[in-house]
Parts: structure tokens; C-alpha cells; sequence
């Protein structure tokens, strides 16, 4: 199996598990299972390609000029996450099926399950750290959706936001962090910036790139100050909460400070920065997790502790507390899984996490105890368990790091504190639920073992713990080795992974720890009994969580003041804001570098061009003073305006963006038909004081001054740029390799369909999500104007005929009497129409036309349908689904692209098929044929459903009022009854 298919296998599966029905839990987990089982195994089968340091590498082109292709590699490191990935999240499926309630959408979690596996997968396989960063995001995305997902629960609605917002900000200073990076090392290429070390430390801009890193990897690992949102988290469902908070999305942080180790560490900066944070991180969490009283918070602040541990083992800048990390890492992922799944089963099978109603379960559960109680020996450091072995390692280190003195003699105090914590709330989560008196009738359900496979999952991993503690060197001494080795750079240091090393000041500190977190538990369980504690001592009132909604709220407020202080509901006061704004930002960047008219020769004056943009001038001008008097009148003034725009275009051999131009005209003309029912109404019969017949006269002044001063600006800058000479022009890269390389002779179709196909792609995404966007916001929108509280005569007594503009139909009829049209002309264009749009779409790669063109021409005649049939008769006789197109459309483009892609050329290049046809002869057919075709199906899925959704939603407003009107009529001319009268 390739890199790439395990990381698409579980997006595969993810869509799969989505379309499964509600009810086949059985068939979503086997799904699930089966998915995750099968790479696992074959991640294992790789395993030997890659124990003595070699690395597999598959490469995908994407962009090569930009240097952002696909890029998958594995190493010793990038196998062990993915085995951590893969064998937990196995166990967490078979898990989560006995765990999940038959009235939870099942397919939904599983589906969102497997995405953020398929995410996970794609950061630990990246080679191209722009690569990593997209698939570090999708984790967030993704683990919002699972921390959110009883989203009926305010709990889980805030803890999902609360660490989307930590999480993806600190993802956007990463990948401000990576572009730096980039920058300094000339490549985004995970081999060539591990080979840059050197060059890396001795940048100047090392420190700010670190500082963004580092940002971006502590608030995943919830590192402080970031560490509040990991246990609010825990309102997920313990599957979600024993897979992202035991061994993937909270490692994904520790885990870019060890795949960037070799390069980033070895300085002052790392050293204080990594060392500092993870050494408050560790005593902080310990330290708040004795005083939890919900099992699943004890466990998310000692992951907090134990990814401090971590953090602060990779920040001492030594190969051998690198080796640890990774060490601790995999033995952490084990036993707090275990403890996560334990927690669950005790909430499930006695309906309450709380600590303090919990006694005696170990009569009642004695399977689940003893593996409980093991899982939390293990976390605790005591002997023969895989956690005492990272941990003596841990102590190890901190006795034998040279560095100033005070920081030699408080590292092993930090150390031996961090240790008692871990004794201490191991000790509590072991004996205040596992023994005592029984709990009785404090529980709501009486406590029994749970069915045998959902237990399965802790035996095994509990297991692990087991046979990693007592015979290390021979279960995961090859692992480790395998593992760590690219993280110090390729040399691994002399360590040992034997359980006695014989007596030393380690193992004294292991006692010490024991000794003192025992002492410690039992006295805060004697005070606790005195009801000496209900908060954490001298914490509570730091919470972060109300300090981040706080904040939020601040910004909020700030954000409501802003809009109440620059925002208004008159869209010409906006624009006037946004012209201004521009006006005053070109003007101070001209006063700040002036700029001066270019050497460029001019060509001779042409009086007929002169004379087009006065007309087209005089048309604008007319239009602003038509506006007052008669809309319809205006907005063909402002056609003109733009007719003469085209002839522009075409003046200057341009007929590409000139055909467009008049298409769009054209639409914008419906566009604007359909919206003036929207404006409000102007009674002739109104009279107006002075002062207020004199106000518009001083505003419109001000716009006509504001217009011509940004009119005036453009064309300036418009003449300094066209009269320079620029002597490296694209102009002709794209002239001499349009027909040999992109197959057609219409520059601008190539460029749009093959040397900028990627952008292209990217637009018609945007307009199909703004489409799609519009359609959402007019579906639920139920306005009503002024004009409709009018009465019908009133409505129908306007000064320019406005209430014919009511009605989209009624609107283009007044349209269309204007212009001698007769209605049924209208409908006898539509095949007429689609004959156009079908000619401009197979001309467009030779000659002026193309996709847009053509699905703008067709959106136009089916609008126009709807306009003089109204929307009943055309729906019930053009079956026509815009969100399907838009869906084609989508699909399409995309598979063309991936179609060069899959045969091993980058994104979107075109190839030409020969044909030889029967009584046709030979025809060329470009791969772009089918992308063009994509963006024909979107352009004309999206314009139909803005244009529709305004038309329906014209008439449903105009039905509303007529409605009104009736009902009003009806209670008027009503006998009032006797029990009416009283």
C-alpha cells in the first residue's frame, strides 16, 4: 500500500461511513475498523524499510514552480505516530460501537471519526510543510466537529469552539511560521529543511520564526498559557476523548518540536522558550489535577502535566532527553487511552464521572479495577510498568543536565514535584473510585462490568503497559530506536532500557516521588474530608476559560462598537466609505513614493474614441440624475455606460473580456430588474419641506466630488502605467506557448483553462459558495418593506410606474413594453439561446468564447423565462436544479485536474486527443474541453440560483402583501357577529 492511499483511505472511508443509514451501527464500526486495522497492518509490513534510518518517499507534482508539490515521507518517527494513529484508533472503533448510544447519529461520528484519522495521517506523512500545515488544520476542523458532536449540549458547543479558536490561531502562526522557514531555507521541502540546520540557527530571523512555531505547537499540545481548552474538551464523548487526548491531535504539538528537533534546538532561545513552557505546563497540570472531581478532567489536566513532561524534555537540548521524549510519548499514549476508555466505562455502566458519588466499584468491577488500577500504576511511575521507564529516564536527565547552576539544582526539585503530583492524582483516581465503601444508591444506575469486546481495547493496551515494563529492550527497544533516530538528527546516544540500573540518585527520585504522593494523597483526602478544599488552592480564580471568553467578549463589543460607529443599513453610504478609504490609502502611499509618467511613446489622438467615452461619460452622469426621477430609465443609461466599456475592449483587441463585459451587462440588467422591487417607493403626491428638497442637492455634490476624484485617480494610475516601458513582460511566454503547449490559439481561454487553471479553479469555488451562500440567507429571509404596509392603490399610484417593479414578472413586462418586445418573443429566444451559448463554448479555445461566456448566456435566457412565464410554469416545464449544476460543475473541474495529476503531470495541464472520425475527418479534443465544460456548469448553476432565489422571493413578498390586502378587505366588508359585537 502507497503513503497516499493511507492517507485517502480513511477520507474514502469517511464518505462511505456518511451515506451508511442511521441504524447500521454494526456495519459503520466494522467500516471504521476494518480501515483502520488494514493500514495499520500495512504500516507494520513497512516497518523494516525503514528500522536502520531509511526514509520511503512518494512525490505527487502539484505546483512545482511554486515548490508546493504533494509530498509523503516516512521515517522511523513519521511510522511510529502512524502506528499510534492507526492500532488506537482501531481499538477506539471497536470501543466506541458498545459505548455509543443506538439514539446517536452513529454515521456521523464515524464519518468524522475516520476524516480526522485520514487528517492525522496527512501530518505525520507530510514531506512539504505547507503540505503539513493544510492537514494541521483539518485536524482542528475535524476535532471541532468531534468535541462538538452531542452539539444539543452548551458544554459541547463551547468546548468545540473554545478549541477551535486556540487551536486555529495558533495554526495561522504556524503557517506564518513555515513561510518564514521557507524563506530561510529557499525550499518548503521536509528533507532539505532538515538538512539546514546550520543555516536555520545562524538566520536573523530564527527567533521569529521559532516564536510562530512554537506558537502553533503549544496551543495544539495545550502547553501553557494555552492549556485551558483541552479540558473543556472533555465534553466530547470518551471515544473522541481517549483518541485526540491520549495519542494524536494533543501529540501533534510535541510531535512538530520533535520532527523539527535536529534543526531548531541546540540554541538559548529553544532551550528557554520549549523548557520554560513545558516546565510550567508539567507542574501546572499535575498540580490542578489532584483537586478534579470528574474522572475525565483529573485525566485531561495529567495529560496537560504529562505533555509538559514532554515539551520539557525535548527543550533541554540533549539527544538522550530527545530519545525520552519519544519514549514517553508512545508509553503515555498507552495508559492514559486506557484510563480514558476505563473513565467511560465506569460513566456508562453507573451513569455519573463524579468522583465524589463513586466508591467501591472494585466488588462490583473487578476486571475493569484491576485494569484501571494498573493503567494508573503505569501513569504513576511505579516499577515494572512502561511509565517508570520514561520517567526514571526523565529523572535522569534533569540530575545530569550541565547548564547554570541554579537551573542543575532546580531541575530535579521540578521533577521530583511533578512526580508526586502523578502519585498523588493517580492514588486518587485508583482509591476514591475503586475502593471504599460500595457507592450504593449515589450512582443513578447500579454499577456492573460491560460487555466483554468493549473491554477488550483497555486489556490489550493495558497489556502493552505490562510487557513494555517488564521486558523493554525486547518488545520496543527496536521501535524506540527506529523512532528516535531521525529525531536527534541520525546519531542515536548510549542509553539503556533495562528496568534496574542498579541504586542512583533516579531511582531515589522515583522513591521520593512515590513516598511524597502517597503522604500527599492521604492528607488531601483527610482535608477533603473535612471539607477543608472544594476549589483548587490558590488556582481558582485564575481561569483561563473565562479569561478567553472574556477577551472574546471584548473583541465582540468592540466589534459592535465599530459597526454602530461606521456601519449603516444605505449601501451608497458604505460605498462612500469604501471609495474614500481607497482615495485616502493611494493618495498617501503616492505622497510617500511619488510616482511620475513613463518614457512610453503615445499613440495618435482618435477623435471616434474620444467621442465614445464622452458618450459613455454623458451616459454616467444621465444615469446618477435619472436615478432620481425614473429607475428604469436610469439603469439603461448605466447599460450604455457599459456598452462603451466594451468598445473599449474591443478597441484595444481585446474581444474576450469585451463579449464578456456585454454578457454581464446583460445579467446585471436581470439582476437589477429582479431588485428593484426591493427599493422603496416615491409618491408623487408627497410634499417636501425646502430644506429637504435641498439636502439631496449638497449630498449628490458630494458624491459627483468623490466620484471624480477616484475616477480621476484610476486614470492616472491607469496613464503612469501604460506609459512605461516594462522589459520583462509575460506577454510573450503566454503568446508562444499557447498553441504549442495549451493546444488552442485564444491566449486568454489557455491561460484561464491551463497555465492559470488553479486559479480558475479557485474562483469558480468562490462563486459557487457565494451562490450557494445567497440561496441560504433569501431561503430564510422574510422581509417587509415599507411599500408593503402600503394599501394596493397606494402601491399602485407611483411616480415612475414602481409598482409594476413589485413583481419580477411584472417588472420585465414594464421592461419589455418599453423596448416593443412582445412576451412571447422572449420564449421563442430560449433555443436560439442555447445555439449561442453552445457556439461560444466550442469556440473558446480558438476564438473569442469560452465556458463563462457561454453559461452566462444561458443563465440569461433561462432567467428570462422565468420573468415573462413566471417560476411555476418554467419549474414545471424546464426541470432545472442549480445546485446540481454547481455541483457538476465542481466535480468536473476537479476531476480534470486530477486526471493529469493521477497520469503524472501537475494540476490542470491540458493534452490534445487526435481523432480520426468517420465523415468528420480529424478533430482535436483538449482535456481543457472538460474543465471549461466544469466552469460552464457552475457559472450557469450559480447565476441561476442567485437570479431564482431573487425571483422567488419577489414573489413571495408581493403574495404576502396581496395576501395582506385580501385579508384586510375581507375583515372590512365582514358582518360582525353577536359574541363579535360584545
Amino acid at each position: 500500500m502507497s503513503l497516499v492511499l493511507l492517507v485517502a483511505l480513511p477520507f474514502l472511508a469517511s464518505v462511505l461511513a456518511a451515506l451508511l443509514p442511521a441504524n447500521a451501527r454494526n456495519r459503520e464500526s466494522t467500516l471504521a475498523g476494518l480501515v483502520a486495522l488494514g493500514c495499520a497492518v500495512q504500516t507494520a509490513w513497512i516497518f523494516p524499510r525503514i528500522a536502520h534510518g531509511n526514509v520511503i518517499r512518494e512525490q505527487v507534482e502539484w505546483l512545482p514552480a511554486l515548490g508546493l508539490d504533494l509530498v509523503f515521507r516516512m521515517d522511523g518517527f513519521a511510522w511510529l505516530f502512524c502506528m499510534l494513529v492507526l492500532g488506537i484508533g482501531a481499538l477506539v472503533v471497536l470501543y466506541a460501537r458498545y459505548y455509543m448510544s443506538a439514539s446517536d447519529p452513529v454515521p456521523r461520528f464515524f464519518a468524522f471519526f475516520l476524516a480526522f484519522m485520514g487528517a492525522m495521517m496527512g501530518v505525520v506523512l507530510s514531506g512539504n510543510l505547507v503540505q503539513m500545515v493544510l492537514f494541521w488544520e483539518l485536524t482542528s476542523l475535524f476535532s471541532f466537529l468531534l468535541i462538538g458532536y452531542w452539539h444539543h449540549r452548551r458544554d459541547a458547543r463551547r468546548g468545540a469552539r473554545m478549541a477551535l479558536t486556540v487551536t486555529g490561531a495558533g495554526g495561522l502562526c504556524l503557517l506564518a511560521g513555515v513561510l518564514v522557514l521557507g524563506r530561510i531555507v529557499g525550499s518548503y521541502e521536509l528533507d532539505v529543511v532538515l538538512a539546514s540546520g546550520e543555516l536555520i540557527r545562524s538566520h536573523p530571523l530564527y527567533l521569529t520564526m521559532l516564536v510562530l512555531v512554537l506558537l502553533g505547537a503549544f496551543t495544539k499540545s495545550a502547553q501553557f498559557p494555552f492549556h485551558f481548552w483541552l479540558p473543556r474538551a472533555m465534553a466530547a464523548p470518551t471515544p473522541v476523548s481517549a483518541y485526540l487526548h491520549s495519542a494524536t491531535m494533543v501529540k501533534l504539538g510535541v510531535f512538530l518540536m520533535a520532527r523539527l528537533w535536529p534543526v531548531l534546538s541546540g540554541t538559548e532561545e529553544w532551550f528557554w522558550l520549549v523548557g520554560g513552557a513545558g516546565a510550567i505546563t508539567l507542574l501546572l497540570g499535575g498540580f490542578i489535577a489532584m483537586f478534579q472531581r470528574d474522572l475525565k478532567a483529573l485525566l485531561a489536566y495529567s495529560t496537560i502535566s504529562h505533555l509538559g513532561l514532554i515539551t520539557l524534555l525535548l527543550g533541554l537540548n540533549s539527544p538522550l532527553a530527545a530519545v525520552a521524549a519519544v519514549f514517553h510519548t508512545m508509553n503515555h499514549a498507552t495508559f492514559k487511552a486506557s484510563l480514558f476508555m476505563a473513565a467511560g466505562i465506569i460513566d456508562h455502566e453507573t451513569g455519573t464521572r463524579d468522583i465524589r458519588k463513586l466508591s467501591g466499584l472494585m466488588r462490583l468491577m473487578p476486571i475493569t479495577g484491576t485494569l484501571a488500577v494498573i493503567a494508573s500504576a503505569s501513569m504513576a511511575g511505579v516499577p515494572l510498568l512502561n511509565g517508570f521507564l520514561s520517567k526514571e529516564m526523565f529523572f535522569a536527565e534533569t540530575v545530569f543536565i550541565q547548564s547554570t547552576p541554579w537551573i542543575d539544582f532546580s531541575l530535579p526539585i521540578i521533577a521530583t514535584v511533578a512526580g508526586i503530583f502523578s502519585v498523588a492524582y493517580s492514588a486518587r483516581f485508583v482509591f476514591d473510585v475503586f475502593f471504599g465503601p460500595p457507592c450504593g444508591d449515589q450512582v443513578p444506575k447500579p454499577p456492573h462490568e460491560p460487555p466483554h469486546w468493549m473491554r477488550v481495547p483497555v486489556e490489550l493496551l493495558v497489556l502493552i503497559c505490562l510487557v513494555v515494563g517488564v521486558a523493554p529492550a525486547w518488545s520496543v527497544g527496536p521501535l524506540l530506536a527506529a523512532a528516535a533516530l531521525p529525531v536527534v538528527g541520525g546519531v542515536l546516544p548510549a542509553y539503556s532500557l533495562a528496568v534496574w540500573h542498579g541504586f542512583n540518585l533516579p531511582l531515589l527520585m522515583s522513591f521520593v516521588a512515590l513516598a511524597g504522593g502517597a503522604a500527599l494523597y492521604l492528607l488531601q483526602r483527610y482535608r477533603r474530608t473535612l471539607g477543608q478544599l472544594e476549589h483548587t488552592p490558590l488556582l481558582h480564580r485564575l481561569d483561563g476559560q473565562r479569561l478567553f471568553e472574556n477577551l472574546l467578549a471584548r473583541l465582540s463589543e468592540t466589534g459592535r462598537r465599530s459597526r454602530r460607529l461606521f456601519g449603516t443599513r444605505r449601501l451608497q453610504t458604505q460605498l462612500l466609505l469604501l471609495v474614500v478609504v481607497a482615495v485616502a490609502g493611494a493618495a498617501a502611499s503616492l505622497w510617500f513614493t511619488p510616482s511620475a509618467r513613463g518614457t512610453r511613446a503615445l499613440l495618435p489622438f482618435s477623435p471616434m474614441f474620444a467621442m465614445a467615452w464622452l458618450i459613455g461619460a454623458g451616459c454616467a452622469l444621465a444615469a446618477a440624475w435619472q436615478a432620481k426621477f425614473h429607475r428604469l430609465a436610469s439603469m439603461m443609461l448605466s447599460a450604455a455606460a457599459g456598452l462603451v466599456c466594451c468598445i473599449t475592449y474591443i478597441w484595444f483587441s481585446a474581444p474576450d473580456l469585451a463579449l464578456t463585459q456585454l454578457v454581464v451587462e446583460a445579467v446585471t440588467t436581470v439582476l437589477i430588474l429582479l431588485g428593484l422591487r426591493w427599493l422603496p417607493m416615491r409618491s408623487k403626491d408627497a410634499v417636501q419641506p425646502a430644506s429637504a428638497r435641498l439636502r439631496p442637492w449638497g449630498r449628490r455634490g458630494r458624491d459627483l466630488l468623490v466620484a471624480a476624484s477616484a475616477g480621476t485617480g484610476m486614470a492616472a494610475l491607469a496613464w503612469t502605467m501604460m506609459t512605461r516601458d516594462f522589459p520583462q513582460s509575460i506577454s510573450p511566454f503566454f503568446l508562444e506557448r499557447a498553441l504549442s503547449e495549451g493546444g488552442g490559439t485564444n491566449v486568454v481561454n489557455v491561460m484561464l483553462v491551463d497555465f492559470r487553471g488553479f486559479d480558475t479553479f479557485g474562483e469558480i469555488t468562490v462563486l459557487g459558495v457565494v451562490a450557494l451562500t445567497v440561496y441560504a440567507l433569501l431561503r430564510r429571509f422574510r422581509p417587509a418593506p415599507e411599500s408593503m404596509a402600503l394599501p394596493a392603490q397606494q402601491r399602485a399610484q407611483t411616480d415612475d410606474g414602481s409598482s409594476d417593479l413589485l413583481n419580477p414578472r411584472r417588472a420585465t413586462d414594464s421592461a419589455i413594453g418599453y423596448l416593443m418586445v412582445p412576451a412571447v418573443l422572449v420564449r421563442l429566444l430560449l433555443p436560439m439561446a442555447v445555439l449561442v451559448s453552445v457556439y461560444f463554448f466550442m469556440r473558446g479555445h480558438n476564438a473569442p468564447g469560452g465556458g463563462f461566456v457561454a453559461g452566462l448566456v444561458m443563465s440569461v435566457a433561462l432567467v428570462l423565462q422565468f420573468i415573462v412565464s413566471g417560476t411555476e410554469w418554467v419549474e414545471e416545464h424546464l426541470r432545472i436544479y442549480p445546485r446540481r449544476w454547481i455541483a457538476i460543475g465542481l466535480l468536473l473541474a476537479l476531476a480534470t485536474g486530477g486526471g493529469a495529476v493521477a497520469l503524472g503531470y501537475p494540476f490542470m495541464t491540458t493534452h490534445t486527443a487526435h481523432l480520426h472520425l468517420p465523415m468528420l475527418g480529424e478533430i482535436h479534443v483538449p482535456s481543457a474541453l472538460f474543465f471549461d465544460l466544469g466552469v460552464f456548469s457552475l457559472v450557469l448553476g450559480a447565476t441561476m440560483l442567485i437570479l431564482t432565489a431573487l425571483a422567488h422571493q419577489s414573489v413571495r413578498s408581493h403574495r404576502w402583501a396581496d395576501e395582506q390586502d385580501e385579508r384586510k378587505a375581507a375583515e372590512a366588508h365582514a358582518v360582525p357577529t353577536v359574541e363579535g359585537a360584545r
